[in-house]
């Protein structure tokens, strides 16, 4: 992209600014870890990241999507766009088996994911960008996003208008840290088109006919029905979907039953479905109830499906792709910077913003056996290595920088 290279030393200054910052990005990673929230409604949460927009001197609005938080930085350009840079807020329902000083002061929550990670590299390239304001040419859009694990808060937040509300949205950055596709501490992961897996939910209910464990030829066991279901579900994945095409069909709960010696009458299965073609995505809903209708037919049992679409496919733009891995590289050097090679079946509800805006979602890795820093997501002992938070920082900060100056 003509500007990158004539911007090397723009670009070191943010690199050794963002050093200097590591301290404060760490101290601020460490309050989130400490006070975790869930879902929608993150009330300390927003109310800690507004505070510090704040006394950095830039515009905030809280309660965007519930909770959601918006800061923004002026520019002086005359023909300004504007970039943004997202990060999402909430943890997970989780009890914190780590013992450290900022372990989760939250009974049965926790910061399992690297959520606390991405709001304080947020913040700290808001710190250097705010610095940086006077050169900048266009402005900076900080989305901090509630309810991205239960798939919710991009959506909502769109909903309330932050793509258009005054500076609207050019394009959008984004970052998740960890092992989530083998990078290793101080690595950055990129890949163009598909990165992350649609994310949709289903629930079945199955209606027998309940009776006597003695007698079970005058019932129809839902169990029997149910677990006939979770095996020939996956037939829809060896049989009517290209082998060459991703999905996953997992059910993760089946509820039924009330004694050892009831057959049971009634049975729930919800699950999740993964995709990664949005051709294939479609086909989907059909399929599933079909194969639930033929099976709960053959057994004499009724049921009733739904089908609940959550976030699309995580669609990187190639050319801010390249953009970015450009600058990836000058930050923290060519040999730290990785093609991911196919995607995760893990859904990201950045997605949303991707399909408004060009844009890319990257990877940095935290993970280093010998910090405890390797377990995986959504573990009760994850945790991040504290010492490449500086780096997201640079990256959103020094993308958004360049971008602006270029266009």
């Amino acid at each position: 992209m003509q500007g990158i290279s004539d911007s090397k030393a723009e670009m070191k200054r943010i690199k050794n600014k963002a050093k200097e910052l590591s301290e404060s990005i760490v101290e601020w990673r460490r309050h989130f870890h400490k006070y975790p929230e869930t879902g929608r409604k993150l009330p300390k949460t927003a109310d800690y990241i507004e505070k510090n927009l704040r006394n950095m001197g830039i515009e905030a609005e809280s309660g965007i999507g519930e909770s959601g938080v918006c800061g923004i930085i002026r520019g002086k350009g005359e023909q300004k766009k504007c970039l943004a840079i997202r990060a999402d807020m909430d943890a997970l329902a989780l009890k914190e088996k780590n013992k450290l000083d900022y372990s989760s002061r939250h009974e049965g929550k926790m910061h399992a994911c690297g959520h606390d990670a991405h709001m304080a590299m947020a913040l700290g390239a808001a710190s250097l960008l705010q610095d940086m304001r006077e050169e900048l040419k266009g402005d900076v859009k900080l989305v901090f996003q509630p309810a991205e694990e239960i798939v919710e808060g991009a959506k909502a937040m769109i909903e309330d208008g932050i793509m258009e509300s005054p500076p609207a949205i050019d394009a959008i950055i984004g970052a998740h840290i960890g092992n989530l596709w083998g990078l290793e501490s101080g690595e950055i992961g990129y890949r163009k088109g598909a990165l992350m897996a649609a994310a949709d939910r289903i629930e079945i209910e199955i209606r027998g006919k309940g009776g006597h464990g003695g007698m079970p030829h005058k019932t129809v066991d839902a169990i029997c029905v149910g677990a006939e279901l979770i095996s020939s579900l996956q037939n829809i994945v060896s049989r009517n979907i290209s082998p060459v095409d991703a999905v996953v069909i997992s059910i993760g709960e089946f509820e039924s039953g009330s004694a050892h010696n009831i057959i049971a009458e009634e049975a729930r299965l919800t699950g999740t479905v993964r995709s990664l073609s949005e051709a294939t995505r479609e086909k989907l809903p059909e399929l599933i109830e079909n194969k639930v209708a033929s099976v709960c037919n053959s057994a004499g049992a009724e049921y009733s499906f739904e089908y609940h679409h959550g976030c699309p496919v995580l669609n990187n733009h190639t050319e801010f792709t390249d953009y970015f891995v450009e600058i990836a590289r000058e930050i923290a050097g060519a040999d730290k910077v990785k093609e991911i090679s196919s995607p995760t079946m893990a859904g990201e509800d950045m997605s949303y913003f991707l399909q408004k805006v060009p844009g890319t979602f990257f990877g940095l890795g935290t993970s280093d056996p010998d910090k405890g820093t390797d377990y995986p997501h959504h573990s009760p002992f994850f945790n991040v290595d504290e010492d490449v938070l500086w780096l997201g920082s640079a990256l959103f900060s020094t993308a958004a920088y360049i971008w602006l100056k270029n266009n």
